[in-house]
């Protein structure tokens, strides 16, 4: 089985390339993409997002989402701002934030693999989401974002992608928030099939990030199985980039929540002690290793340090997101399902402890948590014993963009 392998990808011309790119669908809300797309008629997320140009909304029939996608994709392709390749190729692209770079393989891999397990999971989807996806995927008749992807670093790959990137890249722009991206074609039909050799060695794929986009194109493939009619090839593979685990950076993915169950400020701090050490400390809303939290309530930050790691034999149990939840979450405050709890919200660590003081000040939220960033090893083990962590607990960035590269079915 052919598990990695290039395509033709729909892509912006290069002077389109800035217009074009947009956020990933899923971490915008509607009215933070209408806002940000704004003014830009090339955002993918009017393909991506298109709620985004519906008004009123919600509309009373929900294809209209998804039809309003496929026009927008199709005005872009009708106007000439994405053009499809000529020849399969391989893509390299670089994101730089600050000080960091992470170069990754634009390729698609056979949903077989994901079906098989060579693809790893370590995340549940919500049925509702990944259906949404699902029939975004098949109104548009193509996978519009990639699944962020990781596997072992291989000294050979690195070696070859650093000879890959040392020609003139085809895009090369710094988005508004800051993140550079890096784009090289690689056509040449050596230069593929180098490529593909050495992708063949890379073994098991752990997905990062992108689990719903996953679980949409297996979805998507599956149906058009069934239909009993010939199913395009490209229907089944999807659209990923591959990272070395050792350049991806993963942030950490903090908790706030809406009360105390019950609890004043002081008797909640006494139940918190029965199980964690904690000290007040102005510095504890960054955590500086593993099983230590920040908790700020009260307008005090206080340090909490877990009276005993996880069982270091399992690497749920172990995972800091599990020790809060079992220790804390659950026994104290009453939130035993945190994928369905109202009561909880979760707060990616790009936007810094300054945002968990603002929503618990602004008298939303009774008490925030900032935690210790999970490690790539540590999703990978996860991975590897086939289990799940708890919802929420890796936060990548920078993160991937979408409309740089589109996988169409047929």
């Amino acid at each position: 089985m052919t598990v990695i392998r290039p395509f033709r990808a729909l892509r912006p011309r290069p002077e389109f390339a800035g217009a074009v790119a947009a956020p990933p669908y899923d971490v915008l809300s509607r009215e933070e993409a209408k806002a940000l797309a704004a003014g830009n008629p090339l955002s993918f997320l009017h393909v991506e997002k298109s709620e985004i140009d519906l008004d009123p909304y919600p509309p009373a029939d929900e294809g209209e989402i998804y039809r309003l996608a496929r026009e927008n994709l199709l005005g872009l392709v009708r106007d000439g701002v994405l053009v499809r390749d000529e020849r399969e190729c391989f893509y390299i692209y670089r994101e730089t934030m600050g000080g960091h770079a992470q170069y990754g393989i634009v390729c698609t891999v056979a949903v077989k693999a994901y079906e098989e397990g060579i693809v790893k999971i370590h995340e549940l989807t919500r049925a509702d989401k990944e259906r949404e996806r699902t029939l975004h995927v098949e109104a548009v008749n193509a996978h519009t974002g990639p699944v962020f992807i990781a596997y072992r670093r291989r000294g050979d790959l690195d070696a070859a992608v650093a000879r890959l990137t040392a020609k003139t890249p085809q895009y090369d722009f710094t988005a508004d928030d800051g993140v550079a991206h890096t784009v090289w074609v690689v056509d040449d039909e050596q230069e593929k099939a180098d490529l593909q050799a050495l992708l063949g060695r890379v073994g098991d794929l752990y997905i990062a990030d992108g689990h719903h986009r996953a679980a949409a194109a297996v979805a998507a493939a599956r149906k058009r199985r069934g239909a009993g009619a010939p199913a395009p090839e490209g229907g089944e593979f999807f659209l990923a980039v591959l990272f070395p685990h050792d350049q991806l950076r993963i942030l950490a993915y903090n908790r706030v929540v809406r009360d105390l169950h019950g609890l004043t400020v002081e008797g909640f701090l006494r139940r918190v002690g029965e199980g964690f050490l904690v000290s007040p400390d102005a510095e504890a809303h960054t955590p500086r290793r593993p099983h230590e939290f920040g908790l700020y309530v009260g307008g005090r930050w206080y340090r909490l340090l877990a009276s005993a790691g996880g069982d270091p034999d399992d690497p749920v149990q172990s995972l800091d997101v599990t020790i809060l939840q079992e220790r804390l979450l659950r026994p104290i405050l009453g939130i035993g399902d945190p994928r369905t709890d109202e009561r909880i919200d979760f707060v990616g660590g790009i936007r810094g402890f300054r945002e968990l003081e603002r929503l618990v000040d602004a008298g939303g939220f009774a008490a925030a948590f900032s935690l210790f960033p999970t490690s790539l090893e540590e999703l990978m083990a996860v991975a590897d014993a086939g289990r799940i962590m708890p919802p929420k607990s890796t936060w990548f960035e920078p993160k991937l963009r979408s409309g740089l590269f589109v996988h169409l079915l047929d």
